[in-house]
């Protein structure tokens, strides 16, 4: 029997990237997939396209997951549409670094909101739902900047903190009723992002990992898979860097 069978997840900021990862990798073990992004586009078409390949119902939703009230109302369609939430991964991120003193409102303020407000909002929406079912897996995408800190990306940094904050919380207030909260820290991981990065920055990069590569989105979405599934059914509060040894 595969991991997630006859589970569902839903997965914000899933159209690409790591997200997609995460969808595709739960979809292999059978995971039902409700995914969101911003907009109904080719990137969400073809999310959809590939996870069907492996006979799950899968289904993009467009929404802006900052906003609490669209949050709410996506969750009530998947509900409506799939019966069940499983597990809830929080994905979504954007990045607007600057050093602090010359950083603006803006910069702050909007990723705080999608990348920290995004999990609160998900959570309160899913929560009553995974406690009448007695069971649930909450994962935060966090990053090892959130544990270690980053020069010119405290926005980020802070908001990626307040994910391993935010699920150890969850963690304490929702154990009794079957409900699991981890976050997960990504180290260098190299996607459509960091490849526009130079030889140079990269390869500087690896020399300081000591498994001297970066990580890809597989290694990312295989945590999250034991986290979703029931072999990590006693693991919760925990983070878990992915990051080749780069942080310890």
């Amino acid at each position: 029997m595969k991991l997630l069978e006859g589970k569902t997840a839903l997965i914000t900021g899933a159209s690409r990237g790591i997200g997609r990862s995460i969808a595709i990798r739960f979809a292999q073990e059978g995971c039902n997939i409700a995914f969101t992004d911003l907009a109904q586009d080719e990137n969400m078409d073809s999310a959809v396209a590939a996870l069907q390949q492996y006979g799950v119902n899968a289904r993009g939703y467009a929404s802006n997951a900052a906003s609490f009230e669209e949050a709410h109302a996506v969750v009530e369609t998947v509900m409506a549409d799939f019966g069940r939430i499983d597990v809830l991964v929080n994905n979504a991120g954007i990045t607007r670094d600057g050093l602090m003193m010359r950083m603006s409102e803006q910069q702050w303020d909007a990723v705080i909101n999608v990348n920290l407000k995004s999990a609160f909002n998900f959570i309160h929406a899913v929560t009553p739902v995974m406690m009448r079912q007695r069971s649930g897996s909450i994962i935060n995408m966090s990053s090892v900047v959130g544990v270690s800190g980053n020069a010119g990306q405290a926005n980020y940094s802070a908001s990626k903190a307040g994910m391993i904050g935010i699920a150890k919380s969850i963690a304490k207030e929702l154990g009794s009723r079957g409900i699991r909260a981890n976050a997960v820290a990504p180290g260098f991981i190299i996607t459509e992002m960091t490849n526009q990065l130079s030889d140079e920055v990269k390869k500087a990069w690896a020399d300081t990992i000591p498994l001297k590569r970066g990580g890809t989105p597989d290694d990312v979405a295989n945590v999250c898979l034991f986290l979703a599934s029931d072999l990590s059914s006693y693991v919760t509060g925990q983070t878990i860097q992915v990051c080749g040894g780069m942080n310890m």
